[in-house]
């Protein structure tokens, strides 16, 4: 398909007519330097300086005139997407723009008032020069859908949060899902190998722990106010000095103060980093501290990101700053030998990204860290995204129906755990068949014993694996006091143990119980008939009888000798008061959370 992208920043518009299935361009437009002394226009090799200081609302303008004037060679369009930064609670995937899509974003504009205002515009005035063509809404906040409560939440009462939508919804979601995709495609890796922080540096920044192809933490939050130093925005505050502001400005004061005139603007007068380190070079103190603290703000984020996954095995930089500073890039990497990242100083000097050459490696031969460098590319990964919305079902049937199956505590056990819990060369004994083929719940029990309490009769299923893996509710590890990340079935890299103790031994677990990822098993066909591949993440909504509820976050897993399931644990499935027999409908792939890539 050929999809028009359109990507308004806070200083600059880009657009693109992209070929979804290849990615190439074949226009493209850009205003840059958008609120700064020479912004300009430039169209292949024409350039146009616009008006001094010109803001975003009057760029906007300029671009659709720009659009229009040249209609011609646009040429076919089969769709137009438009990112959004802020989706709030209720878009969390691409959303075709009708009904009351736009009113809706009306309403949580307040939430980023430096670009969810002028997005919106541009939206209405694109949907009025494309007319009768689809429009498509891609949110920079959907990739972090996926975060945590523990990393989502502030510690604020529930009336408060529920009230303002008090909640991280993190930002540049579109490049760091992008990110992810490209890197394990660059290391020849899947996204479920990896740990990778990206760092996205521009006007803008922001850094995210994406572990195993998910977002687990970012540093932008319930507003893009927080987190890394920007050009305009200060990033993380006291909220006492937030308070004592209130005290001496109003609230639209402090509001511009903090998004337009903080960050590296408060510091040293302006947001251009280029000019700063040419000043700081100088000998400008002003200048050199804001570099300082530009970069140990990024430092900090990213060594805690590293705790955060138990490791890292990627550091990738992307966007302006990201792209184009190796100063920037060798502040930011000093003193982390101690995680295994060692950078070539040489690599990073010399590292200049182009269409031919989009991915860099600058780190040593040696450096257990792969330290990469990405030429951004949002605007190829939200046509990619709209061109899924608009080949998928955009409806239910009852042909989209799948089974679920509820799956309390249970434990798989290797061969010689069973040995030590049951005596040598024991057998499971098979009480009764699971639906996937070749598996048994056995008749065989144990308990399980955490640090705070225990569990009597844990089922164990069969056949024995080639590693223990216990499976949890988020109930059960409150009572067993232990913290189990929610992880699909064998990834168990950094989770705690436990101990399981039988009629003949016991054994302690160093690692291996989680909370399992609701998934559904699925095979090939039907994978082709829902337009899913492997390791997708999709939304699925169960219809009960007064407990209705959507699930996202769903992780597909495809293989021939599965069967069409919906794994839920107990807790999920008391929230939606599953009953025997009852079926969940997919009602849309979350295309922004796709593992695989779409490119």
């Amino acid at each position: 398909m050929r999809i028009l992208a359109i990507n308004c920043g806070s200083s600059s518009i880009k657009c693109a007519l992209i070929e979804s299935g290849t990615g190439a361009r074949t226009f493209e437009l850009r205003a840059e330097d958008i609120g700064r002394e020479a912004p300009r226009l430039i169209c292949g090799e024409t350039r146009r300086v616009l008006a001094a200081k010109l803001d975003i609302t009057a760029a906007i303008d300029e671009v659709l005139a720009e659009l229009r004037n040249r209609w011609v060679d646009l040429g076919k369009i089969d769709g137009v997407v438009h990112r959004v930064v802020h989706g709030g609670e209720h878009f969390t995937a691409p959303t075709l723009i009708e009904g009351d899509v736009l009113a809706k974003l009306d309403e949580i504009e307040h939430l980023a008032p430096l670009h969810n205002p002028p997005a919106i515009r541009a939206i209405r005035a694109a949907r009025a020069l494309f007319a009768g063509i689809a429009h498509i809404a891609i949110f920079d906040t959907s990739f972090h859908a996926t975060l945590p409560p523990h990393a989502r939440e502030y510690a604020l009462p529930a009336e408060v949060r529920a009230r303002l939508q008090g909640r991280r919804f993190g930002f540049h979601g579109i490049s760091h899902g992008d990110v992810a995709r490209r890197v394990a495609a660059h290391l020849r890796k899947t996204p479920q190998e990896l740990r990778v922080i990206s760092c996205h540096l521009g006007s803008g920044a922001s850094i995210t722990a994406i572990e195993h192809g998910r977002s687990v933490e970012t540093s932008m939050g319930m507003t893009p106010l927080e987190g890394l130093v920007m050009g305009t925005r200060a990033g993380d505050l006291d909220p006492g000095l937030v308070l004592e502001l209130a005290r001496g400005f109003t609230p639209d004061a402090v509001d511009e103060l903090l998004n337009k005139r903080a960050g590296l603007t408060g510091l040293t007068g302006t947001d251009d980093l280029r000019d700063i380190e040419r000043r700081a070079n100088e000998g400008d103190e002003e200048c050199r501290l804001a570099a300082s603290l530009y970069t140990h703000r990024i430092r900090k984020y990213l060594g805690a990101y590293a705790c955060v996954m138990g490791g890292v095995d990627v550091i990738a930089f992307t966007g302006g700053v990201g792209e184009h500073s190796a100063p920037v890039r060798h502040r930011v990497l000093q003193r982390l030998d101690f995680l295994g990242a060692a950078l070539d100083e040489g690599r990073n000097r010399n590292a200049v990204l182009s269409v031919q050459r989009p991915v860099l490696d600058i780190a040593r031969d040696d450096s257990r860290v792969r330290v990469l460098v990405l030429r951004a590319d949002e605007e190829a990964a939200m046509a990619a995204d709209a061109a899924r919305l608009l080949a998928a079902p955009h409806q239910t049937s009852p042909q989209l129906r799948i089974p679920i199956a509820v799956s309390a505590r249970h434990a798989h056990l290797c061969q010689a755990t069973i040995d030590q819990l049951f005596g040598p060369g024991y057998q499971l004994k098979s009480k009764s068949a699971l639906s996937q083929t070749g598996q048994f719940a056995a008749q065989e029990t144990v308990r399980l014993i955490g640090p705070r309490s225990e569990f009597s009769s844990v089922r164990i299923l069969g056949p024995p694996r080639a590693r223990d893996q216990v499976e949890i509710s988020r109930s059960d590890e409150f009572v067993l006091g232990l913290d189990a990340p929610v992880r699909m079935s064998g990834d168990l890299a950094n989770t705690p143990g436990a101990t399981l103790v039988g009629p003949r031994g016991s054994v302690t677990l160093s690692q291996g119980v989680i909370c399992a990822r609701r998934h559904i098993h699925m095979n090939p066909l039907d994978a082709q008939h829902f337009g899913v591949t492997d390791n997708d993440t999709v939304s699925v909504r169960i219809d009960s009888d007064g407990r209705d509820l959507t699930f996202g976050d769903v992780s597909v897993r495809i293989a021939p000798e599965f069967l069409l399931e919906l794994h839920l644990d107990t807790d999920e499935a008391n929230a939606a008061q599953v009953t025997p027999g009852a079926f969940a409908e997919l009602i849309r792939p979350a295309f922004a959370h796709s593992a695989q890539g779409n490119r």
